[in-house]
């Protein structure tokens, strides 16, 4: 992504210069407003840059078909409405319709809701579904769409933010197994800070639609995270990685 910058009106984003090596785990993170999810759509192609390129395989996204770009880089989105009552099965292999033929599709669509831990939701309706199941069917969906890919892209835009802990906990542990097991990088808009830097390598910090910090996801970033946000935050031991507490900077002062 080359001076990348996304006019929204008489907000302009960017301009953003970055770069992504396959393999790499990146947390997107920012006060809300901040521009992560524009950014996102950025990098997926979605929207076009006013100014600049964004590129994915040194090749302008613009000049990508759709259908090979669908089979580079995938999407999770924030909302995943689905219109109709389709079979959670059927909401899967829509992941792989930029395969034609695709023999090995069934297969794919029933390993992908393994690892997604929906095997269980097999031949019910998605809107029959609460909002953490079809969370992990989505997650299929997206996971079948790069399943027999290397070195593709993985946007996720904090779908799982509603979600009980332990369940986001889950598919983002899926989600990364699955990313480092075929070499994708991964992009994901993050709130959680432990989240952030127990799962991932490098942190983007974004705030009035600029990137301030290009980081690693370490103890290190706490100064920058707290300028961030406006918090104090208080490492602690985690297995090995960061943990953090976080306080008002008034609570110190009482």
């Amino acid at each position: 992504m080359g001076g990348a910058t996304l006019r929204l009106g008489a907000l302009a984003l960017g301009p953003f210069d970055l770069a992504l090596e396959a393999g790499e785990r990146v947390a997107l993170v920012g006060p809300s407003g901040a521009g992560k999810s524009s950014l996102l759509r950025l990098m997926a192609g979605e929207r076009a840059p006013s100014v600049g390129e964004v590129r994915l395989d040194g090749v302008p996204l613009g000049r990508w078909r759709p259908a090979a770009l669908a089979r580079r880089r995938a999407v999770l989105p924030q909302q995943q409405a689905v219109a109709f009552a389709m079979p959670v099965d059927l909401v899967v292999q829509l992941g792989r319709h930029a395969v034609e033929p695709d023999p090995a599709g069934a297969r794919i669509v029933n390993e992908a809701l393994a690892a997604a831990q929906a095997s269980h939701l097999a031949g019910r309706r998605v809107d029959t579904l609460s909002g953490g199941e079809q969370a992990r069917v989505h997650l299929a969906r997206t996971l079948a769409q790069l399943w027999d890919v290397e070195g593709g892209l993985l946007l996720v835009d904090e779908p799982l933010a509603a979600l009980d802990p332990g369940l986001q906990l889950d598919l983002l542990d899926a989600l990364q197994r699955f990313a480092a097991a075929r070499g994708h990088a991964l992009v994901a808009i993050v709130h959680d800070l432990n989240q952030a830097l127990d799962g991932f390598d490098r942190l983007w910090l974004l705030d009035g639609g600029q990137l301030t910090d290009d980081l690693p996801a370490d103890r290190d970033a706490l100064p920058a995270l707290e300028r961030l946000f406006g918090v104090v935050l208080q490492a602690v031991p985690c297995a090995g990685r960061c943990g953090v507490l976080v306080r008002r900077r008034m609570e110190l002062l009482a």
